[in-house]
């Protein structure tokens, strides 16, 4: 007996014994049941209708638990949030917006409005305690990674040349938001609240810059490494700073009620904050020389600088400043070293930025409820804050700017920047409304303040830069406009890193001996408005590495250029346009060799697209890759002014034996490409006929074909006049026009699934 058969005998016996002894065991325990257990199990379904019964109310029942509500609160807010995240960058806005109008759009002022049944089961008003103690919870986290944003040491740096503008940007709102407040307090105000606490409050709303959303739009626009890009950023932090250091000692003077009671309050935060950064500081900047890579920090580590975020934040809060001032603090004192702020924000921003912002968001939009505004009168005041809040941060950084000697478009730029809020206002807003300072109408004056104000920085930019009609982009650095002459510039935009190496092979092969001297620049782009600035420097890094490594091997020249973008397509042909580039070559992104085989594709897109979704009039592009490649080609030959060669990558390393479609006169252009690769690799070349018997020119296209083979050497026709994967696996090049290959993925589909790296070009 094999010990296969062993094993099953065991394991049947181990059954039966067991199963035996339990169900003895049960009718054992059944004679011991109660009455009230007798009856129960009396009253228990008898039949499949009775039991889907039991099984609705059970199920309702779970539903409405405390922690069933939390789950789908949790569910509805995150999906509002990304979608609405989603159609705000679709229009050029910051994610933060959408997720903004999202929490509005699941509160009182449009779910509880149109639909109050549902508003009043997904938010039962008992159930909003626990989203408010997690979104503070996450608000602490996030805080601790704005804080880690900000190097004290650059912001030090650069305090002479940010100080008047970042100062003045804040006080001269600060000064409005009182004068504002002077007016408002006896009839907006709360009866019991001090006039010192409800000024200063409104003051401090309108003065506060959202550096997390100022350094993003800077990132997205390629200003980070400009000069109006790094003191916009520099000015936001020293700003930034000063304010929070600002609402400590406003919520410290809230707290206590006047401001001799808050001496004490202010006397122990500044004895804290000259405890963090004198001694905390320099043994955590120890620690971050010791421990700057993923090898070395563990959990116990990861655990400490929990545990100084933690007591941070208590501290603050048992002292009257706010526990989100302690986690921002925390962030500050970090080590300066970017590896290891890389990686505790890594372990922080996604949980905090994806799960709990938005419980922040809905937090927030459950208390803004528009229909407060019921009159014109206050729809009026709400005009005089945003007003005022323009003219505050927008007005005062421009002055600032232009009398430390900025040209009046950056400091009109500067102005722009600096007057985004976003969610560092309704951090602040939240702490007012809290502390029963801010009154339900002015928070809802000031979030619509909050909305208006980030939302117009982008439009803002754009039409500055109308006004001064420059067409210049916004970018680290600038490169000419107009092609140089005998030089021939290449644009090589890849994706992933180790194929940037590839298809820099590719471009020295098929340019490297063209008449004109070759120059290339290789792009990367990040795709996402809301990377973090500190970890765009680790992916520019990692992304160049390879094709520096290639570049240097080949003897090449070779210039890199890094941006953050929403719509990677879109700027990748405008930098080719813009910038007089003489080739754009781009990496397919798919390829037909990523799918996991022909049959199952089929079957997937047999199943899910021709039966069903083609209903619902589906781009086929979901549903079958080769389509978004097609689609993808297309964008990019539509859109660029210069040739495209679009590369599909299998496994190339050197074009030896090259294959050339023809299938009708206009693809002739590729031979001239053909000439230039093969002076390069000395590559066999073999040309294929696939005029259809209809074509008019087809005998003209022959005779073409035949010409060039008796002139060129290594060139031949392929006597077959049809693709196959046997006659395709012979080659690992093949060059084919952008109208042929539409064609040839149609008829050819299947011997495509075979075809060697392939470059796609237009004229």
């Amino acid at each position: 007996m094999g010990k296969g058969s062993k094993s099953l005998i065991y394991y049947v016996a181990m059954l039966l014994v067991f199963g035996a002894l339990m169900y003895l065991i049960t009718k054992g325990g059944e004679a011991l049941e109660i009455k009230d257990a007798i009856s129960l199990s009396m009253d228990a379904p008898n039949n499949l209708a009775e039991g889907f019964e039991v099984f609705k109310n059970l199920l309702l029942l779970h539903i409405e638990s405390p922690i069933g509500i939390l789950l789908l609160q949790i569910i509805v807010i995150l999906l509002a949030c990304r979608l609405f995240g989603w159609l705000f960058v679709k229009i050029g806005q910051p994610t933060v917006i959408g997720e903004i109008v999202a929490g509005i759009v699941l509160g009182p002022s449009i779910l509880g409005n149109f639909l109050p049944e549902v508003s009043s089961y997904l938010f039962p008003v008992d159930s909003l305690q626990n989203i408010n103690i997690l979104s503070q919870f996450g608000l602490i986290l996030f805080m601790f990674a704005i804080g880690m944003e900000l190097n004290i040491t650059e912001v030090r740096q650069k305090l002479k040349e940010t100080i008047l503008i970042s100062h003045t940007s804040t006080i001269f709102p600060f000064f409005l938001g009182m004068l504002t407040a002077y007016f408002l307090y006896g009839q907006y105000a709360y009866e019991t609240t001090p006039f010192l606490s409800f000024a200063l409050f409104v003051s401090i709303s309108l003065s506060i810059t959202a550096f997390p959303v100022l350094a993003r739009i800077i990132q997205e626009k390629g200003l980070t490494k400009t000069h109006l890009g790094t003191l916009s950023l520099a000015s936001a932090a020293n700003g930034d700073i000063t304010a929070w250091c600002l609402l400590a000692v406003v919520i410290a003077i809230a707290q206590a009620g006047t401001m001799l009671s808050a001496v004490y309050n202010i006397t122990f935060s500044v004895f804290y904050i000259a405890l963090m950064m004198g001694v905390v500081r320099p043994f955590l900047q120890m620690i971050g020389h010791i421990y700057h890579n993923k090898e070395v920090v563990d959990k116990a580590l990861v655990a400490f600088m929990f545990l100084v975020l933690i007591t941070s934040s208590f501290l603050t809060e048992i002292l009257g400043l706010h526990a989100l001032f302690g986690a921002f603090i925390a962030g500050v004192v970090m080590p300066d070293n970017v590896k290891f702020r890389k990686i505790m924000t890594e372990k922080v921003e996604d949980v905090s930025l994806a799960l709990f912002l938005p419980l922040f968001f809905a937090s927030t939009g459950l208390r803004t409820e528009l229909g407060l505004l019921n009159t014109p009168e206050l729809w009026t005041m709400c005009g005089i804050f945003i007003a005022v809040a323009i003219i505050g941060k927008f007005g005062g950084t421009l002055v600032a700017a232009r009398f430390v000697g900025e040209t009046w478009k950056d400091s009109l730029y500067i102005g722009a920047l600096m007057n985004t809020r976003g969610l560092m206002e309704l951090v602040v807003l939240t702490i007012g409304y809290d502390m029963k300072i801010l009154t339900p109408p002015i928070f809802v004056m000031l979030v619509l303040m909050t909305l208006v104000t980030t939302f117009m920085t982008t439009p803002l930019l754009s039409f500055i830069n109308f006004c001064f009609r420059t067409h210049e982009k916004f970018m680290a650095h600038k490169v000419e406009e107009q092609s140089q002459p005998g030089v021939f510039k290449v644009l090589l935009s890849f994706g992933r890193a180790s194929n940037g190496q590839v298809m820099l092979d590719v471009a020295h092969q098929m340019f490297a001996h063209a008449k004109n001297k070759l120059e290339i620049t290789a792009l990367h782009l990040t795709v996402g408005s809301d990377v973090n600035p500190l970890h765009t420097d680790n992916f520019e890094e990692v992304s160049f590495g390879p094709i520096l490594y290639g570049a240097q091997k080949l003897n090449i020249p070779l210039r890199t250029r890094y941006e953050v973008s929403n719509n990677a397509g879109q700027d990748i042909c405008k930098i080719a346009n813009e910038e007089g580039f003489d080739f754009l070559l781009v990496g397919a992104g798919i390829s037909l060799s990523d799918l996991p085989n022909d049959q199952a594709v089929n079957r997937y897109r047999a199943f899910f697209y021709d039966k069903f979704l083609r209903h619902f009039r589906a781009p086929e592009s979901w549903f079958y890759p080769g389509e978004l490649l097609k689609d993808k080609t297309k964008m990019f030959i539509e859109q660029s002014l210069c040739p495209v060669g679009v590369f599909i990558n299998r496994s190339f390393v050197k074009a030896t034996h090259t294959l050339i479609l023809i299938h009708e006169e206009n693809d002739f252009f590729l031979l001239k490409y053909a000439e230039t690769l093969q002076r390069t690799t000395n590559s066999e070349l073999a040309i294929i006929d696939l005029t259809d018997a209809s074509y008019e020119a087809k005998e003209s296209v022959r005779q073409k074909i035949a010409t060039y083979v008796e002139l060129q050497h290594k060139a031949q026709i392929v006597p077959e006049k049809r693709l196959t994967q046997n006659l395709l696996s012979v080659y690992n090049f093949m060059l084919v026009s952008y109208q042929t290959w539409n064609w040839a993925s149609e008829v050819y589909k299947t011997a495509l699934q075979k075809m060697p790296s392939t470059l796609i070009l237009s004229k």
